[in-house]
């Protein structure tokens, strides 16, 4: 029976071509190698495991080939998993790729509709031409509505740059009229145009991943280069306006450790700043917990990135999986690190169910920290 990602249940029997996202050979306890995957289509993502005859399975197919398997489901640690028994190659002309890359929910007409009215609503002349010259483009709006906003962390779909660019434009538009004196044209610009380099970082026609302009320069100097380019041909353009938009683009990363070549030094910069990082955040932690529909626990697995975990707020009858489990094992899986004690959950179970972090990534590590703080005045409380 031919299943996608969001329909495989526990247990089930599943035949299906996806679309190979990671391929990596690993080594069992008992020496013996193995192949462990991780198969995507539109509807979403699932590992996999081969463990019989890995290096000759392993010479059938690489990364970003699509794949025809037969193969088990089953729970593992609340995340579901495919053991495969059988698969094969396929050749790429006989798959449609629009199957095999999420793409966002939103409707991506209207969201050009949302798009154009904003353009529409700038009363700056200026910068009114400078997003017409933009979005006017046909190869270049075409890039903007398609790619996602970014390979792993959020807005990872089809569309996602373009939904990420409008979400923080709205909340620009929520918030303005709660300050006096903002300038609402240069933030709405600095809104859709902050991560206008991933329509050249990104490349998105199988798996998501970096170009190799991308991995060399990032979004930040590309949407530079990008706005000079489209400054340079609008006569007249006022140089300080320009530098006041390409500071936005340089700072909107908040601090130097999360890749901003420059920090926040006007108000609306930093403005920008935070709004791109709320939604950001908002829209990635709402994708961890719906990665794990087959998860019975209150909380998600353990988030590298954010370093925690995330209660699911709704009780488990309400999600349908009966009444909260007492096992003191699922309730260890939902415990910070730190509040396992050691007379109540033995060492052994702790890193049996627990992934191993890396030293950077541990509680009070500068990576873990890093990741979810944006607080450029912490300084400040030392």
């Amino acid at each position: 029976m031919k299943k996608n990602v969001a329909e495989i249940k526990d247990r089930d029997i599943v035949e299906a071509v996806f679309l190979v996202k990671e391929k990596i050979v690993a080594m069992a306890k008992n020496g013996k190698p193995y192949l462990t995957l991780k198969l995507m289509d539109k509807t979403g993502e699932v590992d996999a495991k081969v463990w019989d005859n890995a290096d000759q399975v392993g010479s059938l197919f690489d990364r970003n080939d699509f794949l025809a398997v037969k193969g088990k489901a089953s729970v593992y640690l609340g995340k579901m998993q495919l053991i495969i028994s059988e698969l094969k190659r396929v050749p790429e002309e006989s798959v449609q790729l629009a199957d095999f890359l999420p793409e966002t929910d939103s409707d991506i007409k209207a969201m050009v509709a949302e798009l154009d009215a904003l353009v529409a609503s700038l009363t700056d002349p200026d910068l009114a031409r400078l997003l017409r010259s933009f979005f006017e483009d046909p190869e270049l709006l075409a890039q903007y509505r398609t790619a996602p906003a970014a390979k792993g962390m959020h807005h990872v779909y089809l569309g996602g740059l373009l939904e990420h660019s409008l979400a923080v434009a709205k909340l620009v538009d929520a918030m303005v009229p709660l300050y006096q004196g903002l300038n609402r044209d240069l933030l709405v610009a600095g809104a859709l145009l902050h991560d206008i380099g991933k329509v050249r970082e990104m490349t998105y026609l199988r798996c998501f991943d970096y170009s190799d302009e991308g991995k060399l320069l990032g979004h930040i100097t590309i949407g530079v280069e990008m706005l000079q380019e489209r400054i340079a041909r609008l006569p007249g353009f006022p140089v300080e306006l320009a530098m006041l938009l390409k500071h936005m683009i340089l700072s909107h990363h908040g601090q130097y450790e999360y890749g901003s070549p420059k920090r926040p030094k006007t108000l609306e910069a930093t403005i920008l700043n935070y709004l791109d990082d709320l939604d950001s955040k908002i829209n990635g932690i709402r994708t961890h917990i719906r990665k794990e529909p087959d998860n019975p626990s209150r909380w998600t697995s353990y988030h590298r990135l954010y370093d925690r975990y995330f209660f699911k707020e709704k009780p488990l009858v309400e999600q349908g999986g009966g009444e909260q489990a007492e096992n003191p094992a699922v309730l260890a899986d939902c415990l910070e690190p730190s509040e396992l004690m050691p007379e109540t959950v033995p060492a052994p179970a702790q890193q049996a169910s627990e992934p191993t972090r890396p030293a950077q990534e541990k509680r009070g590590g500068d990576q873990g920290r890093k990741a979810f703080s944006n607080n450029p005045f912490a300084v400040l409380k030392k």
